[in-house]
């Protein structure tokens, strides 16, 4: 399989950074970055990724909107949030969730967890 190709949305940029980072190291490329809701939501719909990983609360927003949108494309996602398990809507429930502060592995199980839900791509 070729490398997954992410967004990113997350409103700290040390935190996009970092998790931009882990991801690249494991194989990923990261093709998007959004730090707001409405920049979130205008590349969740018109970028060219596989995969998504989603912060809960951008700059004091809820960004449940996001994962609907994400369904309607077929794109599997999972939540970074310092909320935990608590900071997720019951109806996505089934989405990874890796609590702030994250580390390499958990970004990694996440991301497995991810690759593992795509739909299968035709040989290139």
């Amino acid at each position: 399989m070729s490398a997954p190709r992410v967004l990113i949305v997350e409103d700290e940029a040390v935190i996009a950074m970092a998790l931009e980072m882990f991801l690249e190291e494991l194989g990923a490329q990261v093709v998007a970055t959004a730090g707001n809701v409405q920049d979130a939501l205008q590349k969740a719909t018109s970028e060219d990724f596989d995969l998504a990983f989603l912060d809960v609360n951008l700059n004091g927003q809820k960004a449940h909107v996001l994962p609907g949108v994400l369904e309607r494309r077929h794109k599997p996602f999972a939540f970074v949030t310092g909320y935990g398990d608590q900071g997720v809507l019951g109806a996505h429930a089934d989405a990874p969730v890796v609590a702030k502060p994250f580390s390499r592995s958990a970004i990694s199980a996440a991301l497995e967890q991810l690759k593992s839900r795509l739909p299968a791509r035709p040989s290139e």
